[in-house]
């Protein structure tokens, strides 16, 4: 498992996640991934069985429902991986997980807002 680098005992979320009309379930994975980023490359590589062990989602398709609406939120970006094995077979890795700046996500939520806005009523 990929062990995230810390300084510290801790690690930060941005403010701005609470006021964002996020689940329960998309923050828990935001700050999961938060947790287990490089800080330098904000990247991460954990497999939809090690989130959803750690997050107590139950299945992969909950765990993948969850990713697909942070990417639509625009707080993360993934990315397919290929691993090669030692005997040469190509296969399918782990996403790769980028956090993405938390601005992007908030002008992202505003103009969502503003699109929706006056169809709700």
């Amino acid at each position: 498992m990929l062990q995230p680098k810390k300084q510290g005992n801790y690690f930060m979320l941005p403010n701005e996640i609470f006021c964002m009309d996020l689940s329960a379930g998309e923050i828990a994975l935001y700050a999961f991934l938060m947790r287990m980023e490089d800080r330098k490359t904000f990247t991460c590589y954990p497999a939809f069985k090690t989130i959803g062990e750690a997050l107590k989602m139950g299945s992969k398709n909950t765990v993948m429902k969850y990713v697909r609406l942070l990417e639509e939120k625009e707080l993360i970006e993934t990315k397919r991986t290929i691993v090669e094995y030692h005997d040469g077979v190509l296969r399918n890795g782990n996403l790769m997980y980028r956090i993405l700046p938390i601005k992007q996500a908030v002008d992202a939520f505003h103009r969502r807002q503003i699109y929706n806005y006056g169809r709700n009523k």
